[in-house]
């Protein structure tokens, strides 16, 4: 049986370090790690790279079940996958381990408190942002690419959309609703 972990943190300007050392501390010898937010699975590879390795009699560790997932839905498909390879899942900060009722029972209680919070913290941010909007003074993103320098890429220089997203370093997707949106203000 050996012990397997996994570290992530939602931002690039946060750190896992003290994660992985915790994760070393309660023996796992190989650590997985990534930077992206854990609200759904997408885009966390080095989580799918763990769950495709594990074998029957492993056990998957995290520091906190947050780490793992956010919503209840992520949580329950990972632990079903989980249960199905035969495999456990232990939390170091939390008395987390799938071997017995108890950690299972904790474990579904954190779960629903992780998306919880997750939702309270959604709700926070829209609250702000429509008191903000109400004032004035949101007015969205700032645009990622000058409209007008589109526009004279296509009908001045005659580019087309990729040759455009290649040289100002943008998607195709960006070029074509940067179009879309100048068309509809006009």
């Amino acid at each position: 049986m050996a012990l397997y972990g996994y570290a992530r943190v939602s931002t690039n300007d946060q750190d896992f370090t003290l994660q992985e050392q915790a994760l070393r501390a309660a023996g796992c010898e190989v650590i997985r790690a990534e930077k992206v937010t854990g609200t759904s699975r997408t885009d966390r590879t080095e989580l799918q790279v763990l769950l495709d390795f594990l074998r029957r009699g492993d056990t998957l560790v995290v520091t906190r079940i947050d780490r793992l997932a956010r919503s209840i839905k992520d949580l329950q498909d990972i632990l079903y996958a989980l249960k199905e390879q035969g495999v456990t899942l232990k939390a170091i900060e939390q008395p987390i381990d799938t071997r017995s009722a108890a950690g299972k029972a904790f474990l579904d209680m954190l779960g629903v408190f992780a998306e919880f919070e997750t939702n309270l913290r959604r709700e926070r941010q829209l609250e702000g942002i429509a008191a903000a909007k109400s004032r004035g003074v949101y007015l969205g993103r700032k645009p990622s690419v000058d409209t007008a320098e589109i526009l004279r890429l296509l009908f001045e220089d005659k580019l087309g959309a990729t040759e455009i997203a290649r040289r100002l370093g943008v998607g195709r997707a960006t070029v074509y609703r940067a179009l879309a949106n100048s068309e509809k203000q006009a």
